[in-house]
């Protein structure tokens, strides 16, 4: 995701008008609510340890949250085990990057050790897999398999009954070094879990959605338009001033209500963020964070990220550009 993440950690780069830590946060809202939940992030030094403490209490300050900073990147098993203190009980471990679409309400009544969410793929030799037995329990995770066998992908998001149960898996991997790259992986920990009695099911979701590169963040922002795509554009703002002049909209397309953007034309599969400014413009299939000058430039599948200024040539050239924060660019 560079080189929008020299200035911010990837949960907070925007998709579809919203960041993609918000959409992550969605899915916990069928959670039961006799379930009393809390949130542990484990972030980053430096930005995620900067940026996301502030950005969860202004969003969700009803929340209760704890966080844990992973100094140095030993693995998932790692980060977990560095959040000891406040994992007992059932728990869900989700990727910051993951976003799937399924119902939680299920977990007032779960009575499995564990659940992981696996997705059908073509080609499963990319990913991390499932393996099931006939009666449809994981026998073992496999790590980036060598055939194609099996193609139950493993989407990063997984429930443990028992926090202590996983932890102390961990612990026994830690003792005896099984790490791949120098990185304690979680499907390693999970083994162990069944190699000890842990009977562990999957759960299938049809989408799956990845915020963790420009490709599959540009496609994410496709899927989630055509789910609820949302133009609130207005003529005027509260002087006066033209706030939406000459503009063709083609569906989906997000345009939030402070952007001004004028003899431009938007979409399919654009999003347009807080206070941008759009001028003599055709933005398709990108997504413009908040506070850009977009003028007379075509772009496709591009990504711009805040408070930068895009100055073209003309829209007959049609661009892809992937711009950081506060840049300034001058193209075409």
């Amino acid at each position: 995701m560079r080189p929008h993440t020299w200035s911010k950690p990837k949960p907070l780069v925007g998709v579809a008008g919203r960041t993609a830590l918000d959409y992550l946060m969605d899915m916990f809202k069928t959670v039961p609510r006799s379930i009393k939940m809390e949130f542990i992030f484990v972030l980053g030094p430096n930005l995620g340890e900067l940026q996301i403490p502030p950005f969860i209490e202004e969003h969700y300050p009803n929340i209760q949250a704890h966080y844990v900073v992973q100094a140095e990147m030993r693995g998932q098993s790692h980060a977990l085990f560095l959040s000891k203190e406040h994992l007992t009980g059932p728990m869900i471990m989700c990727f910051s990057d993951t976003l799937i679409e399924t119902d939680l309400s299920f977990l007032s009544h779960e009575a499995s050790d564990g659940v992981a969410w696996v997705k059908a793929v073509a080609d499963p030799r990319r990913f991390g897999v499932a393996e099931i037995n006939a009666d449809g329990w994981v026998t073992r995770l496999v790590e980036k398999p060598q055939n194609m066998e099996n193609n139950l992908a493993l989407v990063g998001c997984y429930y443990f009954r028992r926090a202590e149960d996983l932890l102390s898996a961990i612990e026994d991997q830690m003792q005896r070094d099984i790490r791949l790259k120098d990185e304690f992986f979680l499907v390693d920990a999970i083994n162990i879990m069944l190699e000890r009695g842990a009977r562990i099911r999957v759960d299938r979701t049809d989408t799956w959605l990845d915020t963790g590169t420009i490709d599959s963040t540009l496609e994410t922002n496709r899927y989630l338009l055509e789910r609820d795509s949302r133009t609130t554009l207005v003529e005027n703002n509260r002087n006066g001033k033209p706030h939406a002049r000459g503009v063709k909209i083609i569906e989906p397309v997000f345009i939030h209500e402070t952007a001004e953007v004028l003899d431009s034309q938007i979409g399919p599969y654009a999003s347009i963020g807080a206070n941008c400014r759009v001028y003599g413009s055709v933005i398709e299939d990108s997504i413009i964070e908040a506070d850009c000058e977009i003028s007379d430039i075509s772009l496709k599948r591009s990504v711009v990220g805040r408070q930068a200024k895009v100055q073209g040539r003309g829209t007959k050239e049609v661009l892809t550009l992937n711009i950081s924060d506060d840049s300034s660019v001058i193209a075409g």
